[in-house]
């Protein structure tokens, strides 16, 4: 759009970078999130451990850094260098703000709606759990966002969203929900509108994740809270907490033993989502030691092998049933625990 507005003009190549930078600058101030929304004071979480909350801040931050880059510079080759800086351990956050930048560009300049797509099939491929997790950030804050997605996603034959990781977006919907809007999710207990059927229980795998940002990884409250819902939700609940616990961490063995004994008759559903951390992490090649132990203690087995599980039940996957594949997928893994001593 810029390169025919400067052509039709004749402007110089100059007076082209000028323009582009002034674009860039009004973007970033216009799009700006201030840092102290990541903070738990000004969320209202109570994070008594000084340790987590650190760490649970400092990947707020990250996701910030991610997004602010992104609205300042969408070009690709550019983000990916900056990404990339990011502690390995960390990165991942990055690219899960970035995509919420890149999808927030791509709403507001309806002649240019590929940047989102192109990050995620190019730069992000291999950090794309995230990619999608970031973009249900931007659906949560933009008007008829989630509904518009859906409608795209229950598309038959579609490319993007991907049919079957394009879910993980209403996983950060529901995410988004929690950490931002926590007294209208968690009590009283309200679901969406905007949403219904499968979607519903994906928006409480996101808000089950974000039970772990609220709390701040205190084992007892996370279970005692998600023991006050209605029985039905309390399953996807235990599998975001176990997306949480694998991927962000931040606790210790003891901590996760406990989480163990408290998910109780869901420690398929927790383990699936632990699973699936490990295979997030796995794909980007950002391992940590939180992921290793939690697939050590929650399901016996590495975090290289909770990967390949997740790998090998996606051979054959049913894109043509009455659940969405996602959902399938994701019963296939709960279902494998059974054999390494997880009780389904």
């Amino acid at each position: 759009m810029w390169r025919i507005f400067t052509q039709l003009l004749n402007v110089s190549e100059k007076s082209k970078c000028l323009i582009n930078q002034t674009v860039k600058q009004y973007r970033a101030r216009l799009f700006k999130i201030s840092i102290e929304e990541t903070s738990a004071a000004t969320r209202g979480f109570i994070i008594r451990d000084i340790y987590k909350k650190q760490k649970l801040e400092d990947i707020g931050l990250t996701f910030l850094y991610g997004y602010h880059l992104a609205i300042a510079d969408a070009e690709l080759e550019i983000l990916a260098t900056q990404l990339n800086v990011v502690k390995t351990e960390m990165r991942g956050f990055a690219f899960e703000g970035a995509a919420m930048g890149l999808a927030l560009l791509d709403y507001f300049t309806p002649w240019q709606r590929n940047r989102l797509k192109n990050f995620l099939s190019g730069i992000a491929i291999n950090h794309i759990y995230m990619g999608y997790v970031g973009t249900g950030w931007l659906l949560a804050r933009v008007p008829g966002g989630i509904q518009r997605y859906l409608r795209s996603l229950n598309q038959p034959h579609q490319e993007f969203p991907d049919p079957l990781l394009g879910w993980l977006a209403v996983d950060g919907y529901g995410f988004h929900a929690g950490y931002f809007h926590h007294q209208h999710y968690l009590q009283p207990q309200n679901m969406p509108s905007e949403i219904d059927g499968y979607a519903l229980r994906v928006f409480d795998q996101g808000l089950g994740r974000s039970l772990w940002f609220i709390y701040g990884a205190d084992i007892p409250q996370i279970a005692a809270t998600i023991n006050t819902f209605n029985q039905v939700r309390q399953a996807d609940l235990w599998s975001g907490v176990g997306l949480a616990c694998g991927y962000a961490g931040g606790v210790n063995r003891q901590e996760i033993e406990t989480l163990r004994e408290l998910a109780g008759l869901y420690l398929p559903h927790l383990a699936q989502g632990v699973a699936f951390a490990a295979k997030a992490r796995e794909r980007a090649g950002n391992p940590t030691s939180d992921t290793e132990m939690a697939c050590q203690v929650l399901l016996g087995i590495s975090a290289q092998t909770a990967a390949e599980i997740t790998d090998k039940l996606l051979i054959d996957l049913p894109y043509d049933a009455a659940l969405p594949a996602y959902e399938i997928w994701r019963q296939l893994i709960q279902k494998q625990f059974a054999t390494l001593g997880v009780p389904v």
